[in-house]
């Protein structure tokens, strides 16, 4: 008879045991900082990741969710990435792009959070123009609550530097310490940024044509910054396959726009472009998106990758 009230007890007793523990490991462990004290950044993909190490410098350790060779929109996160996100001190990522990473990011509980989507005015590419996909843009949509809008603001530099800016609040915010470090780093990096518009808008001076072809649907802030028109073979996935009316349509546009070239990027199947190359006896090279830096990028870094791009306009438009 006295058993049963000793035994409830015990259990009461394991049980509010194991929802400490429980409690305990669903809680940030870490203050978003290294054992040296450095402040934790994580970044969803190269372009936020370079943006974090050349604000924070030496004050910060950054950590990229898309490893070298993996196309960011195809980007899974395991269970351990996901739990491991709740220990950074601030998070820099592009809202819309990676679906995976933003459903993380929701559920990370960090407070210092720099959305590049919110820092700078985002646009909306498509849907098709007049029947077509002439574009300056992308016409896909990136997630089902920001239809339609085109992600790729960093191979915009202008668009870039005002990114930078608000990543450098963030920073700052995160780690108060250190904020006039923060503050030098980014008026170092916007200045360059200003500087790589400036070599765009030169060099893409007498050109022979405004007209471009690509995969991936990703040029169309640089198109629209510089007076180029985008024409993509697919849209956002460059995997896709096109169909048999945009080919047609590739061979009308290459022809009325004096089209030299097609491109194709690094991170994708160039086996589209190349076949559509072929069939029009044109040329192929290497348009860059910038969604990751590997051993077949044109450069190691942002500015030698957009440089290397900036070159291979030149000669597919024919500027003198």
């Amino acid at each position: 008879m006295n058993v049963r009230p000793h035994i409830s007890t015990a259990v009461v007793a394991g049980a509010a045991v194991l929802g400490l523990l429980a409690l305990s490991a669903c809680s940030p462990t870490t203050s978003g900082r290294t054992d040296d004290g450095k402040l934790k950044v994580t970044a969803s993909f190269y372009p936020m990741q370079f943006l974090a190490q050349q604000i924070g410098g030496s004050h910060v350790e950054v950590s990229n969710l898309t490893a070298p060779g993996v196309e960011p929109h195809d980007l899974e996160l395991t269970p351990q990435e996901t739990g491991h996100l709740s220990q950074a001190g601030a998070i820099v990522y592009l809202k819309g792009l990676q679906p995976a990473v933003d459903s993380a990011i929701a559920q990370s509980g960090v407070k210092h959070i720099a959305d590049a989507a919110k820092l700078t005015p985002m646009e909306v590419h498509g849907p098709e123009v007049d029947g077509h996909h002439h574009t300056t843009g992308d016409n896909h949509s990136h997630s089902e609550s920001e239809p339609g809008q085109d992600p790729h603001i960093w191979l915009d530099p202008v668009k870039f530097a005002q990114v930078a800016k608000g990543v450098n609040t963030t920073l700052a915010a995160a780690d108060p310490q250190h904020k006039a470090d923060y503050q030098k780093n980014t008026d170092v990096l916007v200045k360059k940024l200003d500087a790589l518009n400036t070599e765009f808008v030169n060099g893409l001076k007498n050109r022979a044509s405004d007209t471009f072809i690509t995969t991936h649907a990703a040029f169309g802030y640089l198109a629209e910054r510089y007076g180029l028109t985008e024409e993509a073979i697919s849209g956002l996935d460059p995997e896709s396959e096109p169909s048999a009316n945009r080919i047609k349509e590739l061979h009308t546009l290459a022809q009325t726009h004096h089209v030299s070239t097609v491109f194709f990027e690094t991170l994708a199947n160039p086996a589209t472009a190349k076949t559509l190359a072929g069939d029009l006896h044109l040329k192929t090279d290497v348009l860059d998106p910038l969604e990751g830096i590997t051993k077949k990028s044109r450069g190691t870094d942002y500015f030698s990758v957009q440089r290397a791009n900036l070159a291979a306009l030149q000669k597919a438009l024919g500027t003198k």
